[in-house]
């Protein structure tokens, strides 16, 4: 039996409840209050014979890669265009970039093995996760009895986040603005002729289409004028579009340092990452043992780099895309983690067995949280995408998270991007029992600049200048409802919300107001701690009004999205997932619907950056019968396609 539902760009039907051992368990099976994007899969999706269905289409797709690159290659791309995944050249185009890094993993897999199981989970939406193998990540040093320090009650600095900029530098005004692609305002060959589009793209961006420049210099220009005084700025990455299907790394390459060099012309101090869109093919961050082949990205981010890190840590980030740099004149270390080693949809990772951590990358964190403690140090961990994320491997999340139960006192803050949305993640010392006394991190998760979810945006955190600890979160936003949006002096940038005002005063006791954070008291001088946030999602679970409210600026007030009952009670817990094995929303359970000049789809949201054309393929051909033995006659032939 299988269901065809609307739904939510983050609601799935593998939502789950806690169990006693403090692993999600399956929660509902009939999501309600869907909208937008498309569940198409078995209500057993997590069943052993939805598994059986998983291993037996692994097992022929498994076959075409040992025929080679070419024939997996073809074989997938007509699957694709059979089913109408996307448009022809979309298919052709991402299958041939990603076909063969997943025909390289397919080839060393043993069917039946953890790591196929994996597979199953992240590229077909079948089976569940695999209980997580335990390790204890080793530490060079006990964890001292201290714990996060308190406000200093001085004045707040100001540090700027912004996210998944995702720059189209092909971004054509006039072009068509309601395409049947994934992002729009381009000319494409099948497209209309310039001046034919009944949606033609407007000159400064479109909620259809990713950003045209003059959206990105826009935001940098409003960055100076809000906030001269920002001491810096965390960019989470993400800077190329979503074309996914015709990415080279000569233009991803210049993409990638004109951007930087945008920046550093607005005269901004920027500690960066690398998201997931910059490598071609986009997802593709293979392990140093496994390959070199984006080494490319790894110089071209390590020059970019430079001349805000400098030159040790830039040497560091030529490895394999993280660093670790001290504030020249604060005592701030930032630590850049390439979190694309803990991608799902990395099809490199997909080795038989898997690598507990890839790269050394958490063996290096740990060195580096060590010496920051022994200096006494305060250090902002960074990255793209969010290790308690729905699309993290379960096993690497959870010995981060042991490194961030075992630093919490040195570590001031997370910061993430990779959703676009506006929305935050919690880590405890005992999920179990989630409460606000075992809060003890936060992942603070900026919207995107990009209009695909909602109104560009970007963050301005209030900071403690001795703890480095967040005092209040401003989201400043360009609305494009308001006509000036598409004048020729620019978008205008207006603030959208104050967390510490919105929600401050609905915990008890109340949390003062930012204008006499000032003021040395216990309550006036509160950070937005770890405790803080958890109260905050136990005022979501009992006042409807307030969980509306966050669900309406997760986009900015852009389509405002309908969740109640176990869409809610899904999105709470995904508030309480510092680790992914406690996100009660998994990977493959919602699938993009063709975009239709007569149907746009525009909510795309997460989903847009968390999967891939493959993934698509291949989750709907395990769930359609007539596909598996069309597949199973191909393969069995000595056809070449």
């Amino acid at each position: 039996m299988h269901i065809r539902l609307l739904a939510t760009a983050t609601v799935t039907a593998a939502a789950l409840h806690l169990g006693a051992d403090g692993v999600q368990k399956p929660l509902f099976s009939n999501p309600k209050g869907l909208s937008n994007l498309e569940l198409d899969m078995p209500l057993d999706a997590q069943s052993a014979a939805s598994c059986a269905v998983c291993e037996a289409t692994l097992l022929q797709m498994k076959l075409a890669a040992a025929r080679g690159d070419d024939f997996f290659v073809s074989v997938t791309t007509s699957a694709c265009k059979r089913l109408k995944i996307a448009d022809d050249d979309v298919c052709e185009g991402s299958v041939a970039l990603e076909g063969p890094i997943l025909a390289h993993s397919l080839r060393g897999l043993s069917l039946g093995s953890r790591t196929s199981r994996l597979i199953c989970v992240a590229l077909f939406g079948r089976c569940a996760f695999p209980d997580v193998e335990e390790f204890d990540v080793p530490f060079p040093s006990p964890k001292p009895k201290r714990r996060r320090p308190k406000p200093s009650g001085q004045e707040p600095l100001h540090v700027v986040h912004y996210s998944d900029i995702h720059i189209d530098p092909w971004y054509t005004e006039g072009a068509d603005a309601n395409c049947t692609k994934f992002i729009c305002c381009r000319n494409y060959a099948d497209g209309p002729a310039p001046g034919d589009a009944v949606l033609p793209a407007r000159p400064n961006g479109e909620h259809t289409c990713d950003s045209p420049i003059s959206l990105e210099q826009s935001m940098y220009k409003a960055i100076g004028e809000l906030v001269p005084d920002a001491v810096f700025s965390i960019f989470t990455g993400d800077i190329v579009d979503h074309a996914v299907w015709n990415t080279t790394i000569i233009e991803n390459s210049i993409d990638v340092r004109n951007a930087y060099d945008r920046m550093d012309d607005a005269g901004m101090l920027v500690y960066g990452t690398a998201g997931n869109h910059e490598a071609s093919p986009a997802n593709s961050y293979p392990p140093l043992e496994v390959s070199d082949t984006t080494q490319w990205l790894y110089n071209v981010l390590s020059v970019s780099w430079n001349r805000w890190i400098g030159p040790d840590a830039a040497s560091k980030a030529r490895e394999f895309g993280a660093y670790s740099a001290k504030h020249p004149d604060r005592n701030i270390r930032v630590i850049s983690l390439s979190t694309n080693l803990y991608y799902v949809h990395n099809y490199w990772l997909y080795q038989d067995p898997m690598d507990k951590d890839p790269s050394g990358q958490l063996t290096w964190l740990v060195g580096e949280l060590d010496a920051a403690e022994k200096a006494g140090e305060r250090v902002y961990i960074m990255g793209h995408m969010a290790p308690g994320a729905r699309d993290a491997f379960h096993d690497v999340s959870n010995y981060f998270d042991q490194i961030v139960n075992r630093y919490e006192a040195t570590i001031a803050a997370l910061f993430f991007g990779h959703t676009h949305l506006d929305e935050f993640e919690i880590f405890y010392s005992n999920y179990s029992q989630q409460t606000a006394e075992n809060a003890i991190a936060v992942a603070y998760i900026a919207p995107s600049m990009t209009p695909t979810s909602g109104h560009p945006a970007f963050r301005v955190y209030d900071i403690d200048p001795v703890t480095f600890g967040v005092l209040d979160i401003t989201t400043y936003i360009a609305n494009m409802s308001d006509s000036a949006f598409q004048s020729a002096e620019g978008p205008v940038w207006t603030k959208y919300y104050s967390a510490r005002e919105a929600y401050g005063s609905l915990i008890s006791p109340p949390v003062a107001p930012p204008e006499i954070v000032d003021h040395v008291s216990e309550i006036g001088t509160r950070e937005l701690d770890p405790a803080f946030w958890h109260e905050v999602t136990a005022i979501f679970e009992g006042n409807p009004t307030a969980f509306n409210d966050f669900m309406t600026r997760r986009r900015r007030g852009w389509e405002p999205e309908d969740c109640v009952d176990d869409c809610k009670s899904a999105e709470i817990c995904k508030l309480r997932a510092g680790r992914a094995q406690n996100n009660c929303i998994v990977p493959g359970a919602i699938r993009l619907r063709p975009r239709t000049r007569d149907i746009p789809t525009t909510n795309l949201a997460e989903r847009e950056c968390e999967g891939s054309v493959l993934a698509d393929t291949l989750g709907t051909l395990a769930g359609d019968p007539d596909m598996r033995m069309w597949l199973e006659r191909l393969i069995q032939s000595d056809v070449e396609l």
